[in-house]
């Protein structure tokens, strides 16, 4: 059946392709998350066991608006392993360690990384393809990630809130 949502059928075809890149990492990061919480070990297991777990299921959430987006732009949302990690900008380390330091870091890290790709597709969208709805929605996106990443750089760093001078820290 015709889309006629007023946007050409390129630009639907070019945005559906950056939003499976963004679906990759999203799912790449939500296995990452699911095994942090699977492996934490230590002192603070509870606390960060049930931490991840907050994580994991607001990424579970993403990755399924990201992919009714892709349908509603009339295309599919391939859900392979295979395509994930071909599309994926993310990596997979394994580190010998099961301590809340090494997870929390590595998926700060990841999150930080999904933000900075949300950042330059943003305009992508709206100005070179027309979807203002879609750069809309992926503004959400990004803030989601950013709130994500403030929890987990919080706790790494909970004395960051003031510098030297007492003042605080923007």
């Amino acid at each position: 059946m015709n889309k006629n949502i007023g946007i050409i059928d390129s630009n639907r075809q070019a945005v559906a392709n950056e939003l499976a890149k963004l679906l990759a990492d999203e799912y790449v990061l939500y296995t990452k998350t699911r095994n942090a919480h699977w492996n934490i070990e230590g002192a603070d297991f509870y606390d960060k066991h049930k931490f991840f777990e907050s994580q994991f299921e607001q990424l579970n959430t993403m990755i399924d608006s990201i992919a009714e987006r892709i349908r509603s732009l009339g295309h599919y949302a391939y859900a392979t392993l295979k395509s994930f990690l071909e599309l994926t900008h993310l990596t997979e380390v394994k580190d010998d360690r099961n301590d809340s330091q090494v997870y929390l870091k590595e998926l700060l890290t990841d999150h930080e990384s999904i933000i900075i790709h949300i950042r330059e597709i943003i305009q992508l969208f709206g100005n070179k393809y027309h979807d203002f709805g879609t750069s809309d929605f992926i503004t959400g996106v990004m803030e989601e990630h950013e709130k994500m990443a403030w929890f987990l750089r919080s706790h790494l760093e909970p004395n960051s809130i003031s510098n030297k001078e007492g003042n605080l820290s923007i």
